[in-house]
């Protein structure tokens, strides 16, 4: 079998104005570096307004004041990119859905129809945005909670179906006092105690552009994952600026290696990379890690970088296609005894 450097479980192939690489040419970039990679675009189109913007594109949500709004098509833009490659390039992706508002009611629906229309193609969901503090401020309040019941319907499909389930959520306000807990922790604990057969990668560690980590984070990250209701709860370390953070002191570092070499089955590495143009700019962010890997054991290096990867994605290949061969079994079933031609035989 061939070795790979990594897998990259958190990567985008379009920007906020649905635009980015010819998946193609992205399969053609892993090259022999990585292995596989989960496939998204971004679920938020960010308005391109002369007044904010003139004649440059809003590629990031912070670079303008113009508002977001949602944009569905992004699955079937994915899909259909996806059946476009030979069957040995699909095996080394995962697609996932995001085009829904995770407020929505219909938000699980959706899941589902996107499922069934694509059957073959999905492994999860995500990148499912709740606090983000790049883009939450321009979605006009339309942003999901994790006490929003909305959040209990895609969590419940999820499981049922077998995805896995992506989740950025911002661990703190910008800015946060230091005399409280971080608003996020027991809203999202609760969350998942409630979906204990939901599979859930928490992105980022929970950082965010302005929600840079804790002095405590490797203990909150810690007590999190020592909790035994909480066993299918993951943390992708993906993106530049969380490795920044990760790696800033020989201490960030040693305490983040240290988490990661007891819990070595429930991280995986990510770039976070947004519509990437290069192999280099993707293997940027892998070899801002290399303090990390250096202090972790063979066991949890490869974990991280491959091992969990491969296990949390395979059995949700199994588990969706499982479930998409059965229902739609199940509607053809139901189509056929509605058919004229049943009427008439009985």
């Amino acid at each position: 079998m061939r070795s790979y450097e990594f897998h990259d479980a958190h990567i985008h192939l379009t920007n906020y104005i649905q635009r980015g690489t010819d998946v193609h040419h992205f399969v053609n970039m892993m090259g022999t570096t990585i292995g596989r990679a989960t496939l998204f675009g971004i679920q938020l189109q960010q308005q391109w307004k002369w007044g904010n913007a003139g004649d440059f594109a809003p590629r990031y949500s912070l670079r303008t004041a113009a508002p977001v709004s949602d944009h569905s098509f992004t699955d079937a833009f994915i899909a259909t990119a996806f059946r476009s490659l030979l069957p040995a390039q699909q095996a080394r992706l995962d697609p996932m859905i995001t085009g829904f508002n995770p407020a929505d009611v219909e938000a699980a629906d959706h899941i589902r129809r996107v499922l069934l229309t694509f059957p073959g193609v999905f492994s999860g969901i995500g990148n499912l945005t709740l606090h983000s503090d790049s883009a939450s401020s321009t979605n006009g309040g339309k942003a999901a909670s994790s006490v929003h019941p909305v959040l209990d319907r895609i969590f419940e499909v999820a499981a049922e179906a077998g995805l896995v389930v992506i989740l950025h959520s911002d661990i703190d306000t910008p800015y946060p006092k230091a005399d409280r807990e971080p608003f996020a922790i027991l809203q999202l604990k609760e969350l998942f105690r409630r979906h204990p057969r939901t599979t859930i990668i928490w992105t980022h560690l929970g950082a965010g552009r302005l929600v840079r980590p804790l002095q405590e984070q490797a203990q909150l990250v810690d007590r999190v994952l020592s909790q035994p209701e909480l066993r299918r709860l993951y943390f992708d370390i993906s993106w530049d600026a969380v490795a920044k953070y990760g790696v800033a002191t020989r201490e960030n570092t040693a305490r983040l290696a240290d988490v990661v070499n007891r819990y070595p089955d429930r991280f995986l590495f990510g770039t976070g990379v947004v519509a990437p143009k290069s192999l280099e700019g993707i293997t940027s962010v892998f070899h801002l890690y290399d303090p990390l890997w250096r202090l972790l054991t063979p066991d949890a290096s490869h974990n991280v970088r491959l091992g969990n990867y491969e296990r949390l994605f395979d059995g949700a290949r199994r588990e969706v296609r499982a479930w998409e061969k059965a229902q739609l079994r199940a509607a053809r079933r139901a189509s056929s005894a509605h058919s004229p031609e049943a009427s008439i035989a009985t």
